[in-house]
């Protein structure tokens, strides 16, 4: 089969799409017209991409619901150059050829994702740059610093909800609420954070029959917030869009804070769960980490190249007839950016198994002039909400068989679904104070804190003198009239001799150290 048959332009039809399908269990399942695979239809994607990388090279056609083609881009270079050839391909959906034909129905399972929108994500040219400028302004204008201390106060509060039970499942008590409740403080919303937020986030994103109720729930959040920007000006995410020169409409405004907020909270809490996910489930990795051999922020490197967030991003479309991979492209055709195959192409990773610490070339983020503006922010809370957990509860451990856990798979994404572990049960913590597994008490006053201390001995209070009174002349403690003269206190006897801590090496060591 030529390249050229390959086209998934209307006029060159790739089968008979009145065949019936292949019944489950046949060889063919999961076959549409012309032999192609459907995507939706897979339940091991990761195999799939191997399969149509071995048969096709870098760049493959395949069907998604309703068969409709795209292509799918596997390989890394070809990846690069599909993000960063503006000229020959665009995010704009409105010239997808199957959507322009009429092919496409409105309550297709991907609209959400293909339909155009008045957003920096869909557009290209001066539009693009107006709408994508704000948002960068925005971006730059974070405080690291101060988003740092915030995550970790978030953290505190976060595993104060679970931290005493000794027990706790770290996805949806954990990897799916500090996200949330670090962007909305990012975006200006701090009070907006809780549990109905994060099931309208997980909500949408799933596309369930309650999801349209969820974005509306979302949605108007987000417009309270914008409205009470324009007239509160604050030094936050939203008071940037809103105040930036671009002059974004309420409806701008609060359409891209959506986008932020989704995009942002869906690719760390996965990211976040993956992480932690390989932490509990290697010894070697975990080792590294512990031992210095690799830092968090190299940990979270390399989940992003072998589990990204993102399995692929729809969708670019052709603005032209080009070539990719080895394959021609027509003018209107989709293509799937896809970035889990792209990161394990055998040209840039001959073992996908090895250690890519200190490179950051993988696709997690995309690329060009769509990479995701945010990504700084999603490094940050994933850095710190594993070194933090980490640190608050350092013996946690896998709670289960790493063969019982499973994931949600989709074309988009990869969901891990649980993640249950438990630990030695610790009390709450203040949100203010650095997380810590030790526990903030103050060494008794009783006690001489140096090496080889003993109790110091409490001196007892001195005796009353005769006929001594409180309150006044006769009385006793109290005012109670004295019975008669108190007696001369009989002095204590010395402490009994303590006994001379045994002499181990760094005993020695002190003592000569300090002439003694």
């Amino acid at each position: 089969m030529t390249p050229e048959s390959l086209s998934q332009t209307p006029d060159r039809p790739s089968g008979d799409g009145t065949r019936p399908g292949p019944p489950p269990g046949c060889p063919a399942h999961g076959l549409g017209p012309g032999g192609l695979a459907r995507l939706h239809e897979s339940d091991d994607l990761k195999s799939l991409y191997e399969q149509l990388r071995e048969k096709h090279g870098p760049v493959a056609p395949v069907l998604v619901h309703d068969d409709l083609p795209l292509w799918i881009v596997l390989g890394h270079a070809e990846s690069q150059q599909l993000v960063r050839s503006p000229a020959q391909f665009t995010k704009d959906s409105r010239i997808w050829s199957p959507l322009r034909d009429g092919l496409v129905k409105p309550d297709h399972p991907l609209m959400p994702h293909i339909a155009w929108q008045p957003m920096c994500a869909h557009t290209e040219g001066e539009n693009h740059h107006r709408w994508r400028g704000a948002i960068d302004t925005a971006v730059a204008a974070t405080d690291f610093r101060s988003l740092r201390r915030y995550v970790n106060r978030s953290v505190q509060r976060v595993v104060n909800r679970f931290c005493e039970v000794g027990e706790a499942e770290l996805v949806s008590q954990y990897a799916e609420h500090l996200p949330m409740a670090v962007m909305c403080h990012v975006l200006g919303m701090p009070d907006e954070y809780d549990d109905r937020m994060v099931q309208a986030a997980r909500d949408m994103i799933r596309g369930t029959e309650t999801a349209i109720a969820s974005n509306a729930y979302v949605m108007e959040a987000l417009n309270r917030l914008t409205v009470r920007r324009r007239k509160e000006p604050q030094d936050d995410f939203t008071g940037h869009l809103v105040s930036h020169p671009a002059g974004l409409s309420d409806e701008e405004v609060s359409q891209h804070l959506r986008v932020v907020l989704i995009a942002a909270y869906e690719a760390t809490a996965n990211l976040l769960a993956n992480v932690l996910r390989q932490v509990l489930i290697d010894p070697r990795f975990r080792s590294q980490l512990n031992g210095g051999q690799m830092t968090v922020p190299q940990a979270v490197e390399q989940l992003l190249w072998d589990e990204p967030p993102f399995s692929t991003i729809f969708a670019y479309y052709a603005k032209q007839d080009t070539e990719l991979g080895g394959q021609r492209i027509r003018k209107g055709d989709g293509l799937l950016f896809a970035p889990a195959p792209a990161n394990v192409d055998p040209r840039v990773r001959p073992d996908p198994t090895a250690d890519m610490q200190g490179n950051r070339s993988h696709l997690a983020f995309g690329g060009g002039t769509h990479e995701c503006p945010g990504q700084d922010i999603g490094r940050v809370i994933a850095e710190v909400g594993v070194d933090a957990l980490l640190m608050r509860l350092p013996d946690v451990e896998l709670s289960c068989d790493e063969e019982e856990l499973t994931f949600t798979e989709s074309i988009a994404s990869r969901h891990l679904v649980s993640l249950p572990v438990h630990f030695t049960p610790r009390p709450q913590q203040e949100i203010t104070q650095a997380p810590s597994h030790e526990v903030d008490t103050k060494p008794p006053a009783a006690y001489d804190w140096q090496i080889g201390g003993v109790p110091r001995q409490t001196p007892a209070p001195a005796p009353a003198a005769v006929g001594a009174s409180v309150g006044g002349a006769d009385t006793g403690v109290g005012g109670v009239p004295d019975a008669g003269p108190v007696p001369a206190a009989v002095p204590l006897p010395p402490p009994p001799a303590q006994p001379e801590p045994p002499k181990g090496a760094w005993q020695r060591f002190l003592r000569w150290w300090r002439g003694y």
